[in-house]
């Protein structure tokens, strides 16, 4: 039986303002505080927090489920989608955010939870780029005039590739575009299409900057304590 302990305790709490709160309200609120009371512990986990209160059996089968269950929510939104299109019902496009950003989250998690934080955000800005100059060529086909609205997407490619060389530098200059291009995606309106593409372009061009500036979690051990001096004395095996 698992052990009492805060996280289990802060799970009850959550769970039982979700019932006071459909009880007295009721508001569709409480499906959110269930569904917190429930991912608390796994999401504290896998985020690196109170892993003590966690063991490898636990953490294995929270990896397999998660998985699981992602896979389900991406199928479900994918049907409910393709059955609203059909109908030509514009709440489709909800659904469609919801695929997008979920597959994002989780290859902009998967990249970042390996600690190599340079390599990490190049690989991110890189990435955004492409996606960028997808969504354009999806939009309009593939033509001259593609090119040329897709231009900031290879721009970005471009500067993913200068972050190998000047990481700080570009971590910097990266704010500057990411504010410029959400300025001209919204310029256009604010569609449920251009909210879910500014998210799509920010949210990872943001985390790719930070990256950059904050660099790796050794790298300033680099040069110091792992190159240590050594005296060779005669006569003596070191």
């Amino acid at each position: 039986m698992r052990k009492k302990d805060p996280i289990f305790w802060a799970a009850t709490f959550i769970f039982g303002a979700a019932i006071v709160i459909a009880a007295v309200t009721k508001n569709q609120l409480w499906l959110f505080l269930l569904a917190g009371s429930y991912l608390l512990r796994p999401t504290m986990a896998s985020l690196g927090i109170a892993r003590h209160l966690v063991d490898e059996r636990q953490m294995s089968i929270q990896y397999r489920s998660g998985n699981i269950a992602f896979v389900v929510m991406i199928i479900t939104s994918i049907i409910l989608a393709v059955t609203l299109s059909i109908k030509n019902d514009p709440a489709w496009e909800m659904f469609n955010i919801v695929i997008i950003l979920g597959l994002a989250g989780k290859a902009l998690a998967n990249v970042i939870l390996v600690g190599n934080y340079r390599e990490s955000g190049t690989r991110i800005i890189m990435a955004a780029g492409l996606l960028l100059f997808l969504f354009v060529s999806l939009e309009n086909g593939f033509s001259l005039g593609t090119l040329v609205e897709g231009a900031p997407g290879l721009l970005i490619v471009g500067i993913g590739w200068l972050a190998r060389i000047f990481p700080r530098t570009v971590g910097g200059l990266i704010f500057i575009v990411t504010a410029v291009l959400e300025f001209f995606i919204l310029s256009k309106g604010f569609t449920i299409a251009q909210i879910a593409t500014a998210l799509l372009v920010a949210v990872p061009l943001v985390t790719a900057g930070f990256c950059l500036i904050l660099g790796d979690r050794g790298e300033a051990e680099i040069g110091t304590d792992s190159i240590k001096p050594t005296i060779s004395i005669p006569g003596k095996i070191e």
